[in-house]
């Protein structure tokens, strides 16, 4: 059983190394702090802590309690909300306490298509499903990757849902919510914000402010354009009492037992760097991935709403069913050391989900390495080595490795002197 364990403890070694050589662009991924990261192998991992701070189902809790109540604090100001719950796991389980709270068989709910770049949590084969609920899904405009406004308002008016959600997995714009408000009004219904992917873009006051926006609850994954561990966060201003005890509810015992203390923890001093940092960071973030977006389709990379300057966030979307398909690129572009994943373009039908005509790229990991605008022409041409040369990806592997020598280090937090990518062992 020895070798079993040092095999595993091998792989993990092994898929750091790797990683320290690489370009990691997987749009929702990121690299976790030093501080944050010595949290995750503190003896909070040993804990639990069911229920609320100060009424807790175990005892031992004292400083858990005050853990706790410090990062729902830090929550609160970041976002500027009454009510913020750090108990989610991932963005999927925080998502599923609000379908918990808000949703269920009798219950409607409108929300973005899949195929148009929502999370599989909000179609009816995911979270929403397993509640019961059948989405209808808004019109979109392929030329501006976005929902279509009076479509809309139409399906809002017509279909009078009990929940209408908002965001998605490939995020480049942010939805038209300051144009469809009156409506959200006319209707009623609870307005929700999966914010996974543009988190921290939010928190930095780079994107838009859904809570300005009459939405009343906002979920999200704490670890992609928010560079914390991986769980997720509620994030409320509840229109009544009810509302908020449904949340809190929804997610215990609704949903989850024991909430993972040491990345709780760590979620708290993410949040509080992000204080620091945050606006700095985000900002660099959006610049890399429009200067990434303009230096691929100089290159002859069909890079969506190049009209639109390709991005406000972090995310590019770019069609390659000309070049092979989404599927075999990112395989190749993995040979090279280039890290991203296939995805689904809005004319491809959900079924061939294995097979999509695009690619996703994400810069804020590469913006978390250190690298600014300028390095993004250096990073389009290793890809375009791939996607449009046809290049053995063997060589490319070799100038990646080059490049990445001088991008080592985390950056944007309270230590940035340690290595983004090596293995710190508690056994050497």
């Amino acid at each position: 059983m020895k070798e079993a364990a040092d095999y595993i403890y091998d792989q993990a070694k092994k898929h750091t190394e790797w990683f320290s050589e690489s370009l990691p662009m997987i749009a929702s991924e990121n690299i976790i702090s030093p501080m944050a990261r010595d949290l995750m192998l503190s003896e909070l991992q040993d804990k639990y802590a069911e229920g609320p701070p100060g009424d807790r189902y175990y005892e031992g809790n004292i400083y858990v309690d005050n853990i706790e109540l410090k990062v729902q604090e830090l929550a609160k100001e970041l976002f500027g909300v009454d009510y913020a719950d750090v108990r989610p796991i991932s963005g999927t389980n925080a998502n599923q306490a609000v379908l918990m709270a808000l949703g269920g068989p009798d219950k409607s709910i409108t929300s973005v298509d899949v195929s148009d770049g929502a999370h599989i949590s909000s179609a009816k084969f995911g979270s929403v499903g397993l509640r019961g609920m059948e989405p209808k899904t808004y019109p979109f405009d392929v030329e501006e990757m976005n929902i279509d406004l009076e479509g809309t308002k139409e399906l809002l008016r017509e279909e009078e849902p009990d929940i209408a959600l908002f965001g998605r997995s490939v995020f480049m714009f942010p939805p038209p919510l300051e144009e469809l408000r009156d409506v959200f009004e006319e209707v009623g219904c609870h307005v929700w914000y999966d914010a996974a992917h543009v988190l921290g873009l939010i928190a930095a006051g780079k994107f838009q402010q859904p809570m300005e926006n009459g939405v009343e609850v906002m979920t999200g994954s704490t670890h992609k354009t928010l560079p914390g561990p991986q769980r997720g966060i509620i994030l409320s201003n509840p229109r009544d009492e009810q509302m908020e005890e449904s949340l809190f509810f929804g997610m215990f015992p609704g949903v989850v037992s024991n909430h993972h203390l040491h990345s709780m923890a760590a979620l708290g001093v993410a949040l509080a760097e992000h204080q620091k940092f945050g606006e700095e960071y985000a900002d660099q973030i959006i610049k890399n991935a429009q200067a990434l977006g303009q230096s691929l389709h100089e290159r002859g990379i069909n890079v969506l709403c190049e009209h639109k300057g390709f991005t406000r966030s972090h995310t590019l979307a770019i069609d390659v069913q000309d070049q092979g398909g989404g599927e075999t690129l990112v395989e190749a572009m993995e040979d090279a050391n280039i890290i991203a994943n296939k995805n689904l373009m809005p004319w491809d039908n959900v079924d061939s989900a294995n097979e999509p005509s695009g690619i996703r790229l994400g810069s804020q990991a590469l913006t978390r390495l250190g690298m600014k605008d300028r390095h993004m022409d250096e990073v389009a041409e290793f890809i375009k080595r791939i996607i449009i040369d046809d290049e053995n990806p063997e060589k490319v592997k070799q100038d990646v490795i080059e490049f990445r020598k001088d991008f080592q280090k985390v950056k944007f937090c309270f230590h940035d002197d340690f290595k983004a990518h090596q293995h710190y062992s508690i056994l050497d």
